[in-house]
């Protein structure tokens, strides 16, 4: 596989700028977070991006900066990272530059879901999210848009080197463990838009509505028609 280099990244953030939806997300999760959404606190994700990205990033603009660990959680994730990955944090989410988000920051909360025999069926979410991000109890509102360009860096960051397709099967294995436990059907956006339901026992998938899916934390009593 080929190592990436900063020059690797401007076609990639260049072709990924679709947002998650027509609504705005982050006034959903917002107002449970101190008035800042979920996905834009350090406090609750922190973006990793390779050497490589964080050069690229730096060329770019003053936005970003490595993170510095507040407890013994971020601590923990500084001293797990592999060496040629860092971990970095932004002004926040007022200081946003939207052409200037890492490759993390623009995918959240979804990554590439792979099985075991290396497909790449779609996207599937990080679920320690779920009672936190209101996108995760609201997957029919991501747009087509979203997951094309969404899929398309994925894979270019593949080529590149900067992602590992097998790493992602292990976290989809993983899923399937947790799901199992829960006896819950796990979520997958097609790459062709749909949703895909995936038995956690067999990783059989089938077609699936959104409505299928469970909402979560304090969206938990919503109908299932509710979209925004």
């Amino acid at each position: 596989m080929a190592q990436d280099r900063p020059e690797d990244y401007a076609p990639i953030y260049a072709a990924f700028t679709a947002p998650i939806s027509r609504f705005d997300c982050g006034k959903h999760c917002a107002p449970l977070n101190g008035g800042e959404p979920v996905c834009c606190s350090t406090k609750h994700a922190v973006p990793i991006v390779t050497v490589a990205e964080w050069r690229h990033l730096r060329a770019r603009t003053d936005l970003w900066h490595i993170y510095r660990p507040r407890d013994a959680v971020g601590r923990q994730i500084k001293e797990e990272l592999a060496t040629d990955l860092r971990a970095v944090e932004c002004r926040g989410a007022a200081r946003c530059e939207r052409e200037n988000r890492s490759i993390s920051c623009r995918t959240f909360p979804f990554f590439p879901y792979v099985t075991n025999d290396r497909r790449f069926l779609g996207l599937s979410y990080y679920w320690t999210f779920e009672d936190r991000c209101w996108v995760l109890s609201h997957l029919g509102v991501v747009d087509r848009e979203f997951v094309d360009q969404c899929v398309r860096a994925f894979e270019a960051c593949n080529e590149i080197g900067s992602e590992d397709l097998d790493l992602y099967r292990e976290h989809s294995a993983a899923m399937r463990r947790v799901f199992s436990r829960w006896k819950r059907l796990i979520p997958v956006i097609a790459r062709n838009g749909g949703m895909l339901a995936v038995d956690p026992k067999t990783g059989a998938s089938r077609p699936a509505g959104a409505g299928e899916f469970p909402r979560h934390g304090p969206w938990a009593e919503e109908p299932a028609s509710c979209a925004s």
